[in-house]
Parts: C-alpha cells; structure tokens; sequence
C-alpha cells in the first residue's frame, strides 16, 4: 500500500476538509482527491463521505492504521538514518520493557505484540517492575521503556499518557464496603482503611496515588512491594488497595472485590523513557504505542 495514499487520506480525514488536507501536504486539492480515489479503488469500498467530510465505517477503521503505518515508517526512517551514521553493531541490542502490574491494560501486550511484528530481529525482554522502581528501573538503565503509573516526577524521565481510568479500591469481600461495589464509594469512606504499607524508599508520587494523597492511612501490618501482595493482605482480610478500573480485569481474586471511588480524581497509566534515550528502538516503540493507545483508549476506559 503506497503511504502517499495514506498520508493524503490521513489528512483529510483529521482535518475533515479536502483543500485543508492539500495545503497541509503542500499538494494540490485535485492531487489528494486522486489519491483518495485510488484509495478507496485499490480498497473496494468507499472511505469518506463528501458533504460534509467524514470517515465513513471503513474510512475510521483505516484512519487507525493508517496512523499505525505511518508512525512506524517515519520511526523507520529515523532508524536507517541512525544506522548510517553509526558503525553496524554485531547482534541487535535488546529492548527491555518494564511492566508494572498489569501497565496500561489490554493495550500493554498490543504494543509489545506491534513492535515485535514491525522489528521481529530485535529481542523484547520483559521485566515486572515493583512499586519501588517507578523512576529507578529506567535511571538506573535496567529497562529501556516502562508501564508505568502515575508520572514519574523527575526530568530525566519523558512520559506519555495511555489510558485514564477511574479509582477503584481493593477490599476483602467480608467488608461492609464490598456491598458498594455497583453504587460506589467516595474518597471520605476509604481514607481510614487500613491500607498496604510500601517500603520508605517508594516515590512519594507513587504513595500519594496509592493512599489518595492522604499520607496518613497506612495501617496495614503488611507491606507490599506488587499487586499480587496488595491482593494476599486484601483476601486475608487485614488491608485495603487501590488501583485503576482494568485492575478489577487482570486481579479477579477470590476473597477480593473491587469498589469504585467516586469522587476521586481520574488517573493516567504512562509509558515512560529516559528522556536524552536516543536508541531508535525506543523511538519505534514508543510512535507505535501512542498510535495503538489513540486506538484502543475507548475500550480500555469503558
């Protein structure tokens, strides 16, 4: 499929106007109608509605990969360009991602998934990251990009938002609170729950999302390090947990319900990288992300 075509079709569809599309491109109108007449006939099917200018079903399937396609050949061309530049390494360097909990949902395996289709020579290694490496994995050079929530807060690290969820808290099913799972609850019933203690040196932007920045409400004799022992102190009846609304998908425990906070402010899972990281892997890595999260965010935050 020729990426002039897409490019032109990609245009119109985010400007919603043909002659917008062309000066965007710097082509003219009868240029870019062509291609996407051609489009829609290498296609078979019509992509956009005329008046006014819109996607139509197929046209708003395509647009996603169109973006897909794009950003991974323009990460394509910063790469080759690196290669020129730079002595032929022996074996390919591999790109090493780290995944707190279940990251950013469905769309965590979805990218790892992309990025070995598009660079299939180039080994992924995957690593599960605690709740004490929210910055460290990455300035200690031990991942090279990460899942992670919420924001790092330190200028060595650049972040993108993936998905923003609701709140939700983790409690035993023996709890009064567990019958709330439908209705909900708010900030001011949870905030005296013994919640799970974290190690000291955990990053006070981790705690603060952890606890609903109420420092305080840590009275949980049991520490945790991961999800999984978040969710040991919640079915053996002696801590609370928080997470976002996916955790429920990925943590379906016995003995664990998970309720949601109201009136708690939206969180963001993040990909995060090293922001002087100049290894054109990560750059591919992180375009084909973007692209797919702009992609699957409506189903992730249903």
């Amino acid at each position: 499929m020729d990426l002039r075509l897409l490019s032109s079709f990609l245009a119109v569809v985010e400007e919603g106007h043909f002659k917008r599309a062309a000066a965007r491109l710097f082509l003219s109108p009868p240029a870019v109608t062509q291609h996407i007449r051609q489009l829609e006939t290498e296609l078979g099917t019509q992509l956009l509605h005329r008046n006014p200018v819109s996607p139509t079903r197929a046209g708003s399937r395509l647009a996603g990969h169109a973006r897909t396609l794009l950003a991974a050949a323009n990460a394509a061309l910063d790469d080759i360009a690196d290669v020129v530049r730079e002595p032929e390494p022996d074996t390919h360097r591999p790109l090493r991602v780290g995944i707190m909990g279940h990251g950013s949902a469905e769309l965590t395996p979805a990218a790892i998934n992309a990025f070995r289709r598009a660079r299939p020579e180039v080994p992924v290694e995957l690593r599960q990251l605690d709740f004490t490496e929210h910055v460290t994995a990455l300035s200690e050079d031990r991942v090279d990009a990460a899942f992670v929530r919420p924001a790092p807060d330190d200028e060595r690290i650049a972040v993108d938002v993936l998905t923003t969820e609701q709140r939700i808290i983790a409690v035993p099913a023996a709890s009064a609170l567990a019958d709330a799972r439908e209705e909900g609850v708010r900030v001011a019933d949870v905030i005296d729950l013994p919640f799970v203690q974290v190690p000291g040196h955990t990053p006070a932007t981790f705690t603060n999302y952890l606890y609903f920045n109420h420092e305080a409400q840590r009275r949980s004799p049991d520490c945790a390090l991961t999800p999984q022992d978040v969710l040991t102190g919640v079915v053996a009846g002696r801590a609370a947990g928080s997470g976002l609304k996916s955790f429920a998908r990925y943590y379906a425990w016995p003995g664990a319900v998970f309720v949601p906070v109201l009136d708690a402010p939206w969180e963001s899972s993040y990909l995060a990288v090293r922001a002087d990281d100049g290894n054109p892997e990560v750059k591919i890595f992180r375009a084909l992300t973007l692209t797919l999260a702009q992609e699957m965010r409506p189903r992730i935050e249903r």
